[in-house]
């Protein structure tokens, strides 16, 4: 009975489903959010594709359209959730290390192709910039930080 009591009053979002948390999320419709959400993340995978097909011709447009892709495709869980709860879960103390990082790395990126003019430094920070996304990404899924710690301790042993 507590456990419903809590569903019902949005204390406990864990338990909720899927569809209302959507719901609750913002004032746009439904539909509306998936279609923003879905233009947002395929802009993103856009982006990032054709930073990467530029890694070889120019290495400021590889970090810009890289980096814009990352933020294209981070943005777009804003629709699904909302802006002020996606960012109360980016800043989770969980999360903390990674959003810090990876939003690090996305301004140092820039800063490296674009006034530093360091190509190396700028790559560098590409990587550092997929590694942090990716590990910011598998803190949503739950014990997925665990098995790859797991699999990677188990790989160097």
């Amino acid at each position: 009975m507590e456990k419903l009591r809590r569903v019902l009053s949005g204390q406990d979002d864990e338990e909720q489903g899927l569809t209302s948390q959507v719901l609750d999320a913002s004032s746009l419709s439904f539909n509306t959010r998936l279609k923003w959400f879905a233009i947002c993340f395929v802009a993103g995978v856009f982006f990032s594709i054709l930073g990467t097909g530029l890694l070889w011709l120019d290495i400021k447009l590889f970090a810009v359209f890289y980096t814009l892709g990352n933020l294209a495709a981070l943005a777009s869980t804003c629709f699904l959730m909302g802006p002020m709860k996606q960012l109360k879960k980016m800043f989770e103390t969980t999360r903390l290390p990674a959003t810090v990082i990876m939003l690090l790395c996305f301004v140092l990126t820039l800063c490296a192709a674009l006034w530093w003019k360091k190509k190396v430094l700028a790559l560098l920070f590409c990587i550092l910039q997929f590694l942090s996304m990716t590990w910011y990404s598998l803190s949503y899924i739950p014990y997925a930080r665990d098995a790859v710690i797991k699999c990677c301790s188990s790989l160097l042993s």
